[in-house]
């Protein structure tokens, strides 16, 4: 599960974004979570609560999770389409010459602070 490690990560971000804004609590945080991003949202949110509480500039703060679309960009006939519904193959030409244009993201979007 490396929903964990990723929890880890956005704490020690918060945690300097704190430290250099003065800010003493953070009550809930956003973020913005790529559809193909590998991170299973139910199991980021456990891991969040669980790290979250062990510290008092996070204790009790809430995780919001936005959903980045994924989007893939065919090379062949130049349309865009859904990765998730259709795979690597565009469903305009058949071409499997695509790449992913959005969709693996994931950024904090929003931190409120109290």
């Amino acid at each position: 599960m490396h929903e964990l490690g990723v929890v880890f990560h956005i704490v020690d971000q918060l945690t300097q974004v704190a430290e250099e804004n003065q800010v003493e609590k953070i009550s809930a945080v956003t973020l913005q979570l790529g559809e193909v991003s590998t991170v299973i949202p139910d199991y980021l949110l456990d891991c969040w609560r669980w790290a979250a509480d062990k510290r008092d500039l996070l204790r009790g703060a809430g995780m919001n999770i936005e959903t980045i679309p994924a989007v893939s960009h065919c090379n062949g006939c130049g349309q865009d389409y859904g990765t998730v519904e259709h795979g690597k193959i565009c469903p305009s030409c058949g071409s499997d010459q695509t790449w992913l244009v959005q969709g693996n993201e994931f950024i904090i979007k929003e931190i409120e602070a109290e």
